[in-house]
């Protein structure tokens, strides 16, 4: 939904998209052309409603002819629209400015229900016309001044703290001497702790992660020159897979073939001819095996997966004979995904409305999950392994425990939209996290309990309005969810967490041009000296660069024990599939990411506190004008140097003159 906003009197259209980020200012006219875009504000969080404020709060001598307040989800952020003159702050234009619409009602209810129809008085905007409030008697200020004051005190002005709120002009002058018994005129203010606090009880919890920034790697870590990426890949595929030391990215080349490129050897890609993996049918979906950098599983057309071994260093020559290829499904797969601790086990969704589990030690389908009424968005599995989680077009979130039944064990309703959806598990696997959309079209995710899916989401917030779905990667170690899709240029992060707000907006991220896809690497290739919390590969139409997201951090030198809890090996199996498959259950080692040669901040030695402002009689201080003078003076000769020291050339040696050439 857009909320237009419509000023009469400069014929400026504000349009704002609930959800959106995006502010556009139009001005309209009655000849073509009829609308033209005078500005674009894209602001950092999405809307939530805008609202004019009024004409008479306006700064005129600042050329402000607009100003619209955009309520996001938590906070008021201001947008001005100023046109830009010689003289701003000195004059008052009055070609900018005619009469408004004043606040005096033109006439009672019952005059307008008899008929009546006067217009509201019109008013200049000229500060010099704007009638002067009035001053208090001396006695009523002096009488305020020693009961401490009150809220409203006409002498000082408001003390609201809207940004748009001004100390009144009129105000007069108070000398510690007429305030008897207070040791200055003014009365207290609080400090800049009790203002934070206050602020924050306002608005509510804010996440440690809101700074969090994300930035492009040096050029030198890019691969470059990709050329015939396949970009026709479906919803429920990320795109791309990568891994720690390789990337797989579906080339638009017949025979549904694969490029892979080593991580090792990022640079621009020779003109000539590289060889890939060969599939003969399209590819739909492929993932590498998190414990085996080697092994690809690839999901094609033909409902059948193949499983390839890429040799080391890389592909040497062209892949044509894959290492196993797997068969059961009877109709085109939609998505695979690997188990998070049992090595060699794969689930794929299809068509036919079935979640297949295999062993791909021996190549055999293991166990047939059924209860879909509708094409299969996404599945997920639980970080213990235990679970697998879907959502169907049908509606409905459903989880299986797949060793003890084919039928699923909870089942909820999901997102209202039918457009797409993705899954994550969360906050210790105890909440599910699903992306979606809403009736409208909106993008929303949707937060649900792990133990009670048919009470229905416990929140939800919408992000945006797009037709791509967004794609959730989730770091378990800080609850950070990073989410974008492909066709989008901003990544949007949030901090979940288990309680109100349960969604903790932070810095969004915006890549230059629309990226194809968004991939992220074990938790051991960030870089913990540069507060790392994770590490993406983002795929363009012609290359492929690292993203960093990073936590800014003032003693960087020290090891941010905070923000790097003990971390799982993800990268390495906890159990077979055989097993798993058998009834038992595993969980990864934890280790530190810390260096040896770093130190915990919460170890640092502790620093005196640095006094940041300066004493009253620096400020008080008044100084003569040869006292500036002198300091000038002496500024420009520290600058220029002393002029009695030889210049470099005198100490050079010149040439003889039977050496010159004739």
């Amino acid at each position: 939904m857009v909320i237009p906003l419509y000023d009469d009197d400069t014929g400026l259209l504000v349009l704002a998209g609930m959800g959106d980020s995006a502010v556009d200012c139009f001005e309209v006219s009655t000849s073509e052309p009829f609308l033209s875009q005078v500005s674009h504000c894209l602001t950092d969080m999405s809307t939530r409603g805008v609202a004019m404020v009024p004409k008479l709060a306006l700064d005129v001598l600042s050329c402000e002819v607009m100003q619209v307040l955009q309520l996001t989800d938590n906070c008021i952020v201001p947008i001005s629209y100023q046109v830009p003159r010689k003289h701003t702050g000195q004059e008052f234009h009055d070609d900018l400015y005619p009469d408004t619409v004043g606040t005096t009602p033109a006439m009672s209810a019952e005059e307008w229900w008899k008929g009546g129809n006067k217009p509201v008085e019109k008013v200049s905007l000229n500060p010099d016309k704007q009638p002067k409030p009035k001053a208090p008697p001396a006695k009523q200020v002096a009488a305020k001044l020693i009961s401490g004051g009150s809220k409203e005190d006409p002498a000082r002005g408001s003390t609201s703290s809207s940004p748009l709120s001004t100390p009144s002009s009129s105000a007069p002058s108070r000398s510690p001497s007429s305030t008897s018994g207070l040791s200055s005129g003014f009365l207290p203010s609080p400090s800049p702790s009790q203002s934070t606090k206050a602020i924050q009880s306002m608005l509510g919890p804010t996440s440690k992660f809101r700074h969090i920034q994300g930035a492009m790697m040096h050029r030198d870590t890019h691969i470059t020159n990709l050329r015939g990426l396949n970009l026709t890949t479906p919803g429920e595929s990320d795109g791309f897979c990568v891994n720690s030391q390789r990337m797989a990215v579906p080339l638009a080349i017949s025979g549904g073939q694969i490029g892979i490129f080593e991580r090792s050897q990022p640079g621009r890609i020779p003109d000539t001819a590289l060889p890939t993996i060969q599939n003969s049918v399209n590819v739909v979906d492929l993932s590498w095996d998190p414990f085996n950098t080697h092994r690809l599983a690839v999901a094609c057309d033909d409902a059948k997966i193949r499983v390839w071994q890429v040799p080391e260093g890389g592909l040497k020559e062209t892949l044509t004979e894959p290492e196993v290829i797997m068969q059961g499904h009877t109709e085109k797969i939609y998505s695979i995904k690997f188990h998070p601790l049992a090595s060699g086990l794969l689930a794929s969704s299809s068509y036919d409305l079935s979640v297949r589990l295999w062993n791909l030690e021996s190549g055999e389908q293991v166990k047939l999950l059924t209860g879909h009424q509708d094409q299969i968005f996404a599945m997920a599995w639980s970080p213990d392994g235990k679970l697998l989680a879907t959502v169907c077009k049908d509606g409905k979130v459903r989880i299986y425990d797949p060793r003890k039944s084919t039928a699923p064990v909870q089942e909820g309703p999901g997102p209202e939209g039918h457009r797409g959806a993705r899954a994550v598990w969360v906050c210790e696997g105890k909440y599910l996290l699903v992306s979606g959309f809403d009736s409208r079209s909106e993008r929303v995710l949707c937060l649900y309990s792990a133990h009670s899916l048919s009470s229905g989401a416990l929140a939800s917030t919408s992000i945006s309005i797009s037709p791509s779905t967004l794609i959730p990667f989730y770091d378990p170690d800080t609850s950070v969810v990073i989410l974008t899709a492909k066709g989008d240029t901003r990544v949007y992060i949030y901090e979940v967490v288990p309680e109100e707000p349960y969604f903790m907006e932070c810095s969004s991220f915006n890549s230059p041009e629309p990226h194809k896809g968004l991939a992220f690497l074990p938790k051991k290739e960030c870089n913990v000296r540069d507060v790392e919390i994770a590490v993406g590969l983002l795929l363009n139409k012609t290359t492929i660069e690292p993203v960093a997201f990073r936590v800014p951090r003032v003693k960087k030198e020290f090891f941010q024990d905070d923000v790097y809890t003990e971390t799982a090996v993800c990268w390495e199996a906890a159990l077979t599939a055989s097993a798993w498959l058998s009834g038992s259950n595993g969980q990864h080692k934890k280790i530190s990411l810390k260096p040896k040669d770093m130190t915990p901040v919460s170890e640092a030695p502790k620093e005196a506190p640095v006094k940041k402002y300066m004493p009253s009689s620096f400020y008080l201080e008044e100084k003569t004008d040869e006292q500036k003078k002198e300091e000038l003076l002496s500024a420009m000769v520290a600058k220029l140097g002393n002029r009695d020291d030889p210049l470099p050339q005198e100490s050079f040696q010149g040439v003889e003159d039977d050496e010159w050439d004739d």
